[in-house]
C-alpha cells in the first residue's frame, strides 16, 4: 500500500478551510439573534479533525502518484460532504442524519436538490451555509478540471492537458496551489459583480449575497421554495442568466483572455457550442410556448424560455415557472439538456460539450470513410488533434454515464418510485442539475418525501456525477489498491 499521508494532510487543510467557512453562518446567527450554536460546534469539530489529520500526516516530501490523485479527489468531495451536513444535523430543522447528508451533498457538488420543505421560514445561517457549499463547491470543480482529472485521463479531459503547466502528477499539489489563486480571482470577481448586479436591480442584501455565489457555481439553491420566481422581477432573471452563463464558460478562457487572447471567447469550441446550443434550445421552447401559452406576451414567453434553458442546460435548476404544466416536450427536451450540460472547465454540470461535439466529429468522419474508403481524415478540436485513444475515452464515458443513469432509475423504481420521478431523479443527480420532474421532485417539490434508500442512492450519483465518474469508481477495483 501506498504511503497516503499526503492525502490524509491535504485533507485535512480542507477541514480546516471548511470549519473557517461555518463561522460565516455563525456571524450570521449572531447578526439575526438566532439562538442555536449549530455553526460554532460544527466549526469546532471540522477545524479540530482537520488539525490531528495535518499533524499526524505531516511529511517534508508532499508528493501526489496516480492512484493518490484519484483517492484525494473522491475522499475530498466525500469527506466535505460529511462535515458540510454537521450545521444541518445540529439546527433546528428537526434533520436525519441521511437528509442531513442529502443536503450537504447536494451542496458541495452544486446539484441543488433540497430536502428542506419551507425555505422562506429557514434560517438565515442555515440559507447562507447552503449557498457557501454551492459556491465552495463551484470552484473546487473548476480547480479539479483544470488541474486534476486531465492527468488522470479520465473521460477525455486529457484533452485540455495543454492548458496546464505540468504533465506529470507528481507536481499536482504545486500546480493545484498556482492554479487555485488565479481562478480563485477571477471566481470571486464574478461573485461580487453579480451581487452587486442582484442588489441593484432590487434584491435585498442578503439575497444578494447567497444568490450570487450559487449563481456563479451553477448550483441552484435559493433562499425561498419559489426559487427566483418568488421575486417576480424580469431584471432578477436577466441578471441570472447573464451570470449563469458566465459561470458556464470554461474559465480556463477567462485565464487565456487576462493574458492577451482577446477573441477566446469568439473561437473557442465549446464556448460557440454552447451558444448555439442556448439559441435553438430557447427559440424551441419559445416557439412552443408562443403556440400553447396564450396568456403571455412576447416578450414574457421569450424571457421564461430563456430563463428556463439556460437553468436546466448549465446544471442550476433555479426555475420562475412551473414547466411540468407545459406538456411533454419540454418534460422531454430538459431532460435532454440535463444530460448534455455545459462546459467543462466550468461550474456546469452532464455530460459535458467537448464530448458531443468530438462525438459527433468521430460519427461524421466514419461515414466520409465509408464514402471515401481510401481517404485519410483526422479529427481536430480548438485546432488540436484528436486521438483514438481522446475519443475511446470519451465514447466509453458516455456510454457509462446512460449505464449509471439506469442503474439509478432502476434502484428508483425498486424503491416505489414512480417512472418519471425515477427517471428524472436520476438524471438530475447525475447530471448534477436538483429539480427533477413530476410532481413530486418537480419544480415546485422537493426531494424529502423520498425512502432513505433513494436518497442515499441519489447522494452517491451526485457524487458520482461531480467527479466525472472514472475518479470514484476506479476505487472499486482490487487493483487499484495494489502498488
Amino acid at each position: 500500500m501506498n504511503n497516503n499521508k499526503t492525502v490524509f494532510f491535504a485533507i485535512g487543510l480542507l477541514l480546516i478551510i471548511l470549519g473557517a467557512f461555518m463561522l460565516i453562518p455563525f456571524f450570521v446567527q449572531l447578526l439575526y439573534g438566532e439562538q442555536n450554536s449549530s455553526f460554532l460546534i460544527s466549526a469546532s469539530v471540522t477545524a479540530f479533525i482537520g488539525v490531528l489529520l495535518i499533524l499526524t500526516n505531516i511529511e517534508e516530501n508532499r508528493k501526489l502518484n496516480l492512484q493518490q490523485a484519484f483517492l484525494l479527489t473522491t475522499l475530498s468531495w466525500l469527506s466535505i460532504a460529511i462535515f458540510g451536513s454537521l450545521p444541518f444535523l445540529l439546527s433546528n430543522l428537526n434533520l436525519t442524519l441521511i437528509d442531513a447528508f442529502f443536503e450537504s451533498m447536494s451542496g458541495i457538488t452544486t446539484t441543488g436538490s433540497t430536502i428542506i420543505i419551507n425555505l422562506d421560514s429557514t434560517p438565515k445561517s442555515i440559507l447562507i451555509w447552503r449557498a457557501i457549499l454551492q459556491w465552495l463547491g463551484g470552484i473546487g470543480v473548476i480547480v479539479m478540471a483544470i488541474t486534476i482529472l486531465p492527468l488522470l485521463n479520465v473521460g477525455g479531459m486529457q484533452l485540455f492537458k495543454k492548458d496546464q503547466m505540468s504533465d506529470t502528477a507528481e507536481k499536482i499539489l504545486p500546480k493545484t496551489r498556482e492554479v487555485t489563486l488565479i481562478i480563485s480571482a477571477i471566481y470571486i470577481t464574478l461573485t461580487i459583480t453579480c451581487g452587486i448586479a442582484y442588489w441593484i436591480v432590487g434584491m435585498g442584501a442578503f439575497d444578494s449575497i447567497s444568490h450570487s455565489m450559487t449563481t456563479i457555481a451553477t448550483g441552484g439553491f435559493s433562499n425561498y421554495t419559489d426559487s427566483i420566481g418568488y421575486f417576480k422581477n424580469p431584471k432578477i432573471e436577466i441578471v441570472s442568466i447573464i451570470f449563469i452563463i458566465m459561470g458556464s464558460i470554461p474559465f480556463i478562457a477567462y485565464l487565456k483572455f487576462i493574458k492577451g487572447d482577446k477573441k477566446i471567447f469568439l473561437k473557442d469550441n465549446q464556448i460557440k457550442g454552447l451558444i448555439y446550443i442556448l439559441v435553438i434550445s430557447v427559440l424551441l421552447i419559445f416557439l412552443y410556448l408562443m403556440l400553447i401559452n396564450k396568456n403571455y406576451s412576447f416578450y414574457e414567453n421569450l424571457r421564461i424560455s430563456t430563463f428556463n434553458v439556460v437553468s436546466i442546460l448549465s446544471g442550476t435548476g433555479y426555475v420562475t415557472a412551473d414547466f411540468d404544466t407545459w406538456g411533454k416536450f419540454p418534460l422531454i427536451f430538459f431532460l435532454f439538456l440535463m444530460f448534455l450540460g455545459g462546459c467543462a472547465g466550468s461550474t456546469t454540470c452532464g455530460i459535458k460539450i467537448f464530448r458531443f461535439q468530438i462525438l459527433g466529429s468521430f460519427m461524421i468522419n466514419q461515414i466520409k470513410k465509408l464514402v471515401y474508403p481510401r481517404g485519410i481524415f483526422s479529427i481536430k478540436y480548438n485546432n488540436e488533434k484528436v486521438t483514438n485513444t481522446f475519443i475511446y475515452s470519451i465514447i466509453t464515458f458516455i456510454f457509462l454515464y446512460f449505464f449509471i443513469f439506469f442503474i439509478l432509475s432502476i434502484l428508483l423504481s425498486l424503491n416505489g418510485l414512480d417512472f418519471i420521478t425515477a427517471v428524472s431523479g436520476s438524471a438530475s443527480a447525475i447530471s448534477n442539475v436538483g429539480p427533477g420532474l413530476g410532481d413530486i421532485i418537480g419544480p415546485n417539490g422537493n426531494f424529502s418525501n423520498l425512502p432513505n434508500f433513494s436518497k442515499l442512492s441519489l447522494s452517491f450519483g451526485m457524487l458520482l456525477g461531480r467527479l466525472e465518474l472514472f475518479a470514484v469508481l476506479v476505487l472499486f477495483f482490487p487493483s487499484f489498491w495494489k502498488n
